[in-house]
């Protein structure tokens, strides 16, 4: 029998401090510029204050992207624009710096680490550190079996622990979140319908790479059929992840809960990291108040799934690509705010009194300004 119990992380997983956040509104208020004139900004930068229980908000000095990787058997039934199985070539133009979020991590300086839980490739034309916590090569077809077996479901979200842990102790302060995987827009869809209640129409998205017709619709088939499978054990969320997700979803998720126990903000990037996180939720209700939503990729199912969660994008910039590149995009932002919060000037306490009493004049709520007010009025009464 199984020892995992994921109910434990309900009571593991706190929210941010909402002390603090409420001293950073303060520390807001006080500061040269009016608040609410920088946005989104200021949210942000109260954000990171209570997630970091720091006031003035630490910089972003050690952020990293985390890739998880896999093969899903589905993509054997044309669903994707990509051939099955081949997930594991774009790992290694990911680690050769040919992909777009390596261009992006090394004009930003930010370093990327890719955890293979279930390519369908030879593990030795892989680095050792890439393919150590894997799993199983592929998963299953989840519209006629299952993607693992239990025991394989349970190893993944036990690998995706480990990896949060790791990157805890190393000093990680941010995580950048996507995948690498072909089939998994598909396997995402699967779980947000699920999850959502809804029909695989209304999920069911063009991918990365942009699907004709004929593929959408083969799609949006597996996903009704694997919905049958998914629905009876909406209950258990590692048999949900078992029957109908895969290795690197069940890692991502594992990495998302013990993230927000470890109290590592993360930056969420596509549909898959979406789909996850909606699997955390259920498990952890407070869980999301440690993510951010990076961007609208254009995904139904990623729209779907951030407004079950309350998670409104940062970005939107069209960007479909996967495998980071739009977290990765949404990363300065969320260090500019931090910069902003922290370094910003706040105003002397003397003009601070003064801006005071000229706001309590333009109301008419100065001490002159009401006895002038009162003897006008008994004037004309008189």
């Amino acid at each position: 029998m199984s020892s995992l119990n994921l109910d434990d992380f309900t009571d593991l997983i706190e929210r941010p401090d909402g002390g603090v956040r409420r001293d950073a509104e303060a520390r807001r208020e006080r500061q040269v510029v009016p608040p609410g004139s920088l946005g989104r900004l200021d949210e942000l930068g109260e954000w990171l204050s209570a997630a970091q229980s720091a006031v003035p908000v630490r910089p972003i000095e050690r952020p990293r992207v985390v890739l998880f990787a896999g093969d899903h058997g589905v993509a054997a039934l044309g669903v994707s624009a990509r051939p099955a199985g081949s997930a594991g070539r774009l790992v290694r133009e990911v680690l050769e710096g040919g992909r777009p979020v390596s261009v992006l991590a090394r004009r930003l300086g930010v370093p990327v680490r890719v955890v293979d839980m279930a390519l369908d490739c030879d593990p030795q034309t892989l680095p050792d550190e890439v393919v150590r916590h894997r799993v199983r090569r592929g998963s299953g077809r989840i519209d006629i079996e299952d993607a693992l077996t239990a025991e394989e479901a349970e190893a993944a979200f036990r690998a995706g622990v480990a990896v949060a842990d790791e990157e805890a102790d190393s000093g990680t302060d941010l995580v950048v979140l996507g995948d690498v995987s072909v089939g998994g827009t598909t396997v995402a869809g699967v779980l947000i319908a699920a999850l959502c209640g809804t029909d695989a129409s209304v999920v069911t998205g063009r991918g990365g790479l942009a699907i004709d017709d004929l593929t959408w619709m083969r799609k949006c088939a597996t996903i009704r059929d694997a919905l049958r499978r998914a629905r009876p054990v909406l209950g258990d969320q590692l048999q949900l992840l078992t029957a109908v997700g895969g290795a690197d979803v069940a890692a991502m998720t594992g990495f998302l809960l013990q993230s927000a126990v470890r109290k590592t903000p993360v930056i969420l990037d596509g549909v898959v990291a979406a789909a996850c996180a909606l699997v955390a939720q259920r498990v952890s209700f407070r869980a999301p108040d440690w993510w951010l939503a990076a961007h609208d990729s254009g995904e139904p199912g990623q729209a779907k799934a951030l407004d079950r969660m309350a998670l409104e994008p940062l970005l939107s910039h069209g960007v479909t690509v996967g495998e980071g590149t739009g977290a990765l995009l949404a990363l300065p932002l969320v260090q500019a705010a931090a910069a902003l919060a922290a370094e910003l000037p706040e105003r002397p306490e003397e003009q601070e009194q003064q801006e005071q009493r000229e706001q309590r004049e333009e109301r008419g709520l100065s001490g002159d300004g009401e006895q002038k007010g009162g003897e006008t009025e008994a004037q004309e009464i008189g």
